[in-house]
């Protein structure tokens, strides 16, 4: 190596200084090994897509049953319409009801106050009917003047 005042050194290669031979190259098969890829590796993954492919259509075969066929055996849905103020001590309380065709319902309606306390309750039997989704309407006593009227559950009867 030799230096000259303020350049970089410069090196000096000897050109009959032996170069080492380079180290064996791995084969293909070394290679695959070294990386997962050999053909156990492969049955293996093959193994686990069919596994996991399998539990997806298992649990989506339980979740449409369960959500599909179970849900629509007997149901009971009842929405608010509206509801009428017929004097400081009644309200007219009218909701939607869908049920099952010819099943007997159960229903509670409820009349609220400014404060949203329940100022009147009334749990009222419905008989069934060959309509699927009906309009009810059914007054409800309340101890103070109410400032709105619910539906709060149905049930079957």
């Amino acid at each position: 190596m030799t230096t000259t005042s303020g350049q970089a050194p410069v090196l000096s290669v000897d050109p009959d200084a032996e170069i080492a031979p380079a180290p064996p190259q791995p084969t293909r098969p070394e290679i695959e090994a070294r990386y997962g890829r050999t053909p156990l590796a492969k049955k293996r993954k093959r193994l686990f897509a069919y596994t996991a492919a399998g539990g997806f259509v298992v649990v989506l075969a339980a979740w449409l049953f369960w959500g599909g066929v179970i849900d629509n055996l007997e149901t009971v849905d009842a929405q608010n319409t509206g509801h009428t103020l017929i004097s400081d001590s009644e309200v007219e309380v009218t909701w939607q009801l869908t049920a099952t065709p010819g099943q007997d319902v159960g229903c509670a309606v409820q009349a609220l106050n400014s404060s949203f306390g329940i100022v009147g309750w009334k749990i009222v039997q419905i008989p069934g009917s060959s309509e699927r989704t009906r309009s009810i309407t059914e007054s409800v006593r309340t101890t103070e003047q109410s400032v709105t009227g619910l539906i709060y559950r149905c049930w079957l009867a």
